[in-house]
Formats: C-alpha cells, structure tokens, sequence
C-alpha cells in the first residue's frame, strides 16, 4: 500500500510543474536535488498536521534562482496551501526589487493557462487575486507608506540585506499573530552591515544550525563560503553556489574572480554576491594581502623622532595613538600603534563588533581603561612615556572633536606640539592617497598590530565630486580609528619633510655691451 503524500511533498510536486522565466521561460522547473531540500524542509509538518517553521531564512549567492524559488512558494501558498483570506506579500527595500518576484510570479501564471484561470492580476497595484479563496499577493516596499494594519499570512522579503531599517520588517513580522500557520521567509545574499535586521537573522541562524533545539520553528537555509576560505578557490565556489556548473555559469564567475583580484575594490562585491560572505564594508579600500605584505620588522622608538596621530574616542570607538618615523633616508616610514578601550565596554565590543578584544587585551596589544569611557589620563601617560624612550615626539596630529581637554594639557603641562586636522576632504585627501601609495609601493613598514590590521580592513573610502578621498567613519561600519590616526600622522610626516635643495643656476652672458 502506498504511503499518503505529505504536504511537503505535494508542494514539491506541484511546484515542480511550474515554468521557469527570463533565459529559462517556458521550460519547466525540474527541481534540482538541493532545491527539493529546500522545500521539504520548509513544508515539513509535525504531528499536529501544521508546518514546523515559521520563520525562514535562505541565504544564496547570486544567480542561484532565489526570485525563481520564491515566485513558486509564493504561488503555492496562494493556490495549493488550502488557506482561506490568505494575505501573501511580497517585500523588499524599494519597488523595484519588490517587482521582482512579482513579476516572476505573474511570468509563470501567464504561461500557464489553467493557472492564470484561477487568478486575477492587477499590474496597477502589482497584486494578484485567487478568487475562490478570498487570498491575495501583493507586492510592498519599505518605501511605501505606514504597513500596520496587515494580517499576513505569508511574507518574502527579497534581499533582506538591502533593507534600509528594520521597520518593514517588524511591522509584518508582527502582523502575524493572528494566523494559525505563519511563515516569513527572508531571501538575501550576505551584506556587510553588522548592525542589520538581517545580519541579526543571520546570527541567529547560524546559532539554530549548531542547536536547533534553541528555536526550532526557525530555518535556517545557508549556502555560504567559510569566512576564512580563499575566496579564489574553485571548489570554495561550488561549496557556496549548489547551481554552479549547472545553470549557473562557472565562466562568468571566473571573469569576476579576475576582476576583483586586479581592483581592490570589488573583492568584498564578489565575495558577498558570490560566495555570501559577510564583509567588513560595501568595498575594499585595500586588500589586507596588501596591508600584510608590510609587516616587517619595526625598530624600538629609541633613538628615532616620531609623529603621532590621535584619533579620540566618543562611547563607542577605540581611542587610537599612531606613530610614524622616517627612516633616514626619508623615503619610507615605520609605524608603531596603540589602541585604548574602556573596561566596561569590553564584552559589548566582542559582541556587538565580533572582535577579539578581550584576546588583545590578554596578549597586550589593547590597553583597557577602568570605566565606561577611555581614560584620556591614561592616553597622555602613554603619550610622555613614548616621549621619554625615544628622540621625541615631533608632533600631535588630532582631530579636534571632543579634545579640548587632553590637548590644552598635552600641550600646557608637557610641552607636545598639538596641531588640529578637520576631519573633511581638504585635509585628508592628501594624506589618504599617500598612505594608499606608501602600502602599495612597501614604503611602510609595521609590526602587523592586530588591532591597526583590523582597522585597515574596516576602511570604506568616501570621494567626492573632485576626486578627493578620505576614510570614511560614516559609511565604514566598523571601526577604523587606527587608521584615521594613521592618515593623521602621515600628513605631518609630509609637511615636516625637508624638501630637495633648489638646483643652482649659473647664468653667462656673453657678448652685449656690459
């Protein structure tokens, strides 16, 4: 006797007679193994006959059919699902990625004429009606107005990565509560900002994959590169993208590869897209390749003048002393680094930042101040005792927001030159392009301080309409102090230097009458 058809099974059936759009239109669906996973786990039902999960999230890179896999979810909850009233949208950041699976969906109703039958479309309000069931689609985007009074009984929301708060998402979240059976689907590739909804989901997910136990009426759907993985590893490519080699072009992938080891910038683009690996910024300033390429071996601060920036902190950012010395023959530079955290901030920081302070703090390469906030007595200490060990500070780089008092002390009480840097394009252009210069051509040289390195890695570049540049602490959403320190430092380096010596021109005249 054969066994009763589940309801996750009867989805995948069902879903599996649908037909694919855009390069694939007309054809039809054919799940893939992997993607029959994804369904059967997402349908599974417990003893009480109700679905399990009631919370998704599916996490593909690029490419992998993520509008297509959410149009049919999408339209088997509105026609197969047997809900009555049921409320099904579809969200995104802005209208146009809301129309995308929108549009995928109407697609593959349009090709089906005993589909199409049983709905009406309504392109006006991007929304699609099942008649028989009293059950709608609608399409809904972070930019429209106030969404309360929803009560969905399905909601996708497409790259979740992109959204611009968590509002949207809370609001239809909530809207919920009065269902039986709910689900909410995120559907994203990795971002970069750590303090986002989906970054959130995505810690989350990655807890429940461990312990399922913790909350198992989430799913988590993860197709990712270990963090660590050589992003430019083939098979690091096919452990992330289950459709590569299929219809997923492995050759496309490799041209963006290439691409994104020859410009420095579009490494985190690629990874992200991808490979869905979290990044520290929406685009490399440097590769950290570059950065490590630097690391050598750094003299003690005796006996050589140095330059200091000071990057001061507000409650949440490292307080950062950089320090730059030339090496006598003025063409490169070695770099020494300090970094100062309060004491009561320190497990938030490992948390919140997802880096190892307190490991830093063991090994002495972060120094913790007692207290909420750094202790700027502290920073002035460091300050006279790195001083007194070597042939001076020549002077104080800062960026005068919030340093009033230490600097009128550092310069009343011990005698530091203090000079004051504005933080905008102005003055930091110059120094920006130079540091980029000086890393790239080796001429600087540093002990590979893990909390410099990990700033270095942080650093989003803003530019303007002149082509000036500067770190960005704004778009940059991690900290990156240490190196606006270190970009201080290094224009009072370039302004101190002693310039080449005039050539001397000897004029002769001959003949004339004098």
């Amino acid at each position: 006797m054969a066994r009763a058809e589940s309801r996750a099974q009867r989805a995948v059936r069902l879903i599996n007679l649908l037909t694919h759009t855009g390069d694939y239109a007309g054809e039809p669906f054919h799940l893939r193994p992997w993607e029959k996973r994804i369904l059967l786990a997402l349908f599974k039902t417990g003893r009480n006959g109700l679905r399990i999960y009631r919370t998704a999230l599916l996490m593909l890179p690029r490419k992998n059919g993520k509008t297509e896999i959410a149009a049919a979810i999408a339209i088997y909850c509105l026609l197969f699902d047997g809900q009555l009233g049921g409320e099904i949208y579809l969200a995104a950041a802005d209208r146009e990625q809301a129309g995308k699976v929108y549009g995928a969906i109407v697609a593959m109703l349009r090709a089906d004429p005993e589909l199409l039958a049983q709905v009406e479309i309504v392109e006006s309000q991007k929304r699609i009606v099942h008649p028989a069931s009293g059950s709608f689609i609608k399409a809904i985007s972070a930019e429209a107005y106030s969404k309360h009074g929803f009560n969905a009984s399905v909601v996708i929301y497409d790259e979740l990565h992109a959204a611009p708060n968590r509002d949207l998402w809370d609001v239809l979240a909530t809207s919920q509560g009065a269902r039986v059976e709910p689900l909410l689907i995120a559907i994203s590739t990795a971002g970069y900002d750590r303090h986002s909804i989906l970054y959130e989901l995505y810690a989350h997910a990655k807890r429940v994959e461990a312990e399922p136990a913790l909350d198992p009426t989430f799913l988590p759907i993860l197709f990712e590169a270990p963090h660590d993985a050589d992003w430019r590893d083939e098979t690091v490519w096919k452990a992330a993208n289950p459709a590569l080699g299929d219809f997923r072009s492995i050759e496309e992938m490799r041209i963006m590869a290439t691409r994104a080891a020859e410009i420095p910038a579009q490494e985190n683009t690629f990874r992200r897209l991808y490979l869905n690996q979290w990044t520290e910024q929406a685009s490399r300033w440097l590769s950290l390749d570059t950065w490590d390429a630097c690391r050598g071996e750094v003299p003690p601060r005796a006996g050589r003048e140095w330059y200091v920036g000071m990057d001061l902190s507000s409650t949440t950012d490292l307080t950062a002393l950089v320090g730059i010395s030339p090496d006598p023959d003025g063409t490169s530079y070695a770099v020494r680094a300090l970094a100062f955290v309060p004491q009561a901030r320190l497990r938030e920081r490992v948390t919140r930042d997802r880096a190892p302070y307190d490991e830093w703090q063991r090994r002495g390469q972060l120094i913790v101040t007692p207290g909420n906030v750094v202790d700027y007595e502290r920073v002035r200490v460091e300050l006279q005792q790195w001083d007194a060990e070597s042939a001076g500070i020549r002077e104080i780089a800062f960026d005068p927001w919030n340093a009033t008092d230490l600097v009128q002390r550092l310069k009343d009480a011990d005698g530091f030159t203090c000079i004051p840097i504005r933080q905008g394009f102005a003055a930091l252009s110059a120094p920006t392009k130079a540091l980029e210069q000086a890393i790239l051509s080796k001429t600087i040289r540093h002990d590979g301080d893990p909390v410099l390195r990990w700033c270095v890695g942080n650093v989003a570049i803003e530019s303007d309409a002149t082509g000036n540049i500067k770190p960005s602490k704004r778009v940059s959403t991690e900290r990156i102090d240490s190196v606006v320190a270190l970009v201080m430092a290094l224009d009072r380096v370039q302004r101190n230097a002693v310039p080449p010596p005039k050539p001397t021109y000897h004029v002769y005249v001959f003949g004339g009458s004098q």
